[in-house]
């Protein structure tokens, strides 16, 4: 059974996304998704100071099986990546909704992240996308 916190809010891609402060967010892929990918051997990380656009590929995790695009849960500015995954790519593997975590994004006010996050699932819907 795969990990499924109820305090993220979650893509159909197998994002997940933390509010981490009132317009910053963290994102990273799902316990479901680096499952499905198998051992993650090499992460290409967004570009810090990125404008980025939601739905558009920013990121890329490959792993023995494949490679996978990581998109834009919300259209904001990336103000952190975690350059970990550059030496450690198997921490989305072993802790993706903790040390694993992909990239930040600042959105310009507090209002237009409640509404950019009451966009995705919750943990139930994300687990009937899974289950579905």
């Amino acid at each position: 059974m795969t990990q499924t916190p109820e305090d993220l809010h979650y893509t159909e891609e197998h994002e997940w996304v933390r509010r981490i402060g009132p317009t910053r967010v963290r994102v990273g892929i799902t316990d479901y998704a680096q499952s499905q990918l198998g051992d993650v051997v090499f992460v290409q990380l967004p570009e810090r100071d990125a404008d980025v656009t939601s739905g558009a590929g920013i990121a890329e995790v490959e792993s023995t099986k494949s490679v996978s695009d990581i998109y834009a849960p919300l259209t904001a500015k990336v103000v952190a990546v975690n350059e970990k995954l550059v030496s450690d790519p198997e921490t989305l593997n072993t802790d993706p909704y903790g040390d694993g975590w992909i990239f930040e994004l600042e959105l310009s006010d507090p209002e237009s992240v409640d509404a950019a996050l009451g966009e995705l699932l919750d943990a139930a819907g994300y687990q009937g996308v899974i289950e579905g």
